[in-house]
């Protein structure tokens, strides 16, 4: 990549040279009446939860001129019981981690696992920031293919891990931005062939792979949809993220998860900034987590809403007569399309107050699930602009 001529009046800097000219990662925070982009909830916690935090912040601000609890056994013991609700899997408070989002814990992933001369590998299309923490710990990033549904056939995954040989093998389930979630099966069989890698050490030996079940969007799968949290007892290489951000309601407050074996998370803690996680952050996760049924109250409603997006959407068509397509999902979002010019119906639903996301593959667009209102109105702008 050539560098461009510097600005007059502007420092040049010694950027690395595989960020020249690289834009930061972002979707566009726009100020319009319906935000469906970012797959936030759309619900903003209670007056009730809200004393409760506020009471925790207070309480952590009387002591801020202490580094906070680096290790926050307590708000991991909180991780593990809220864990065992969910999903019904036992976990002891060490084998939990937490970082400011589930972005902050797959970077520490990659510091750990990942960096020069080794590979981590995914499955295209998925979230579009994992090939940059890939780039920031110098790992080298390979992709894989999905079905035309979007799914992973295991033994084409099976196929690319034994070719590659990564370090880390990254699964989003439900996946971003498509919304497909795996078979237990799928994760199993990416699991098996992880152990089978063997990845150099210093010491001259070798090691299986680390597997990562990204789960961000995991309390809204479907019923009779598995968590990769069951498999956790069976693979010693095997870790599932989490994050508050989005059935929690909390995405301000930037907090997310790791589940898995004590020595990954000892890993883990070797790479992490001291004191990363801040005592006010660490006050509200665990007040939050008091007050989890509540939060979660919503996610049903959510989910319903979402299925009936999915019905809608695939009840139209095209002018051309074709079927709109429609991703099956087990997120808070639904992608759709395909479009000739998936840009310009994104605009004109901005022009009309609604801003969505243009991502996934060509042609595609992906709706966050909202309010019942915002959701009437995403539908009304649709249909004018897409003349579906």
């Amino acid at each position: 990549m050539v560098t461009p001529p510097p600005v007059a009046g502007r420092p040049v800097l010694p950027l690395r040279p595989e960020l020249a000219g690289v834009e930061p990662y972002g979707a566009p925070q726009l100020d319009v009446p319906v935000l469906l982009n970012v797959n936030e909830n759309p619900y903003a916690p209670s007056a009730r939860v809200v004393d409760t935090i506020a009471q925790a912040v207070r309480d952590a601000a009387a002591g801020l001129n202490r580094y906070p609890d680096r290790d926050f056994l307590g708000l991991r013991a909180d991780l593990a019981a809220y864990l065992g609700t969910e999903s019904g899997v036992a976990l002891a408070p060490e084998q939990l981690w937490a970082a400011n989002g589930s972005n902050e814990i797959m970077l520490h992933v990659l510091q750990a696992f990942g960096g020069p001369g080794r590979t981590a590998v995914s499955f295209a299309p998925t979230y579009s920031m994992y090939p940059e923490y890939a780039r920031d710990t110098h790992t080298d990033w390979v992709v894989g293919r999905r079905a035309d549904d979007f799914t992973i056939d295991p033994e084409h995954a099976r196929e690319v891990v034994a070719r590659e040989q990564p370090s880390v093998v990254l699964l989003a389930s439900p996946n971003n931005p498509t919304g497909t979630a795996l078979p237990a099966a799928t994760v199993e069989a990416v699991c098996e062939a992880a152990l089978a890698v063997r990845v150099p050490l210093a010491d001259g030996g070798a090691a299986p792979a680390v597997v990562v079940v990204d789960e961000a969007y995991g309390e809204f799968r479907r019923a009779g949809t598995p968590s990769a949290l069951e498999l956790l007892d069976r693979y010693p290489n095997l870790a599932v993220t989490r994050t508050m951000s989005k059935a929690f309601a909390l995405a301000g407050a930037r907090v997310g998860y790791l589940a898995a074996s004590r020595e990954v998370v000892d890993a883990l803690r070797v790479v992490r900034l001291p004191y990363h996680l801040s005592a006010v952050t660490q006050a509200v996760a665990r007040a939050a987590l008091a007050h989890s049924a509540e939060l979660l109250a919503q996610v049903s409603e959510l989910r319903e809403r979402r299925d009936e997006t999915v019905a809608w959407l695939r009840s139209l068509r095209h002018p051309d007569g074709r079927p709109l397509e429609v991703a099956e999902s087990d997120a808070n979002f639904v992608l759709f399309g395909a479009f000739e010019d998936r840009h310009a119906v994104w605009a004109a639903l901005l022009e009309r107050g609604v801003l969505i996301r243009e991502t996934g593959p060509d042609g595609w667009l992906r709706v966050s699930i909202g309010t019942g209102d915002e959701m009437r109105a995403f539908r009304q702008a649709l249909v004018e602009v897409a003349g579906l």
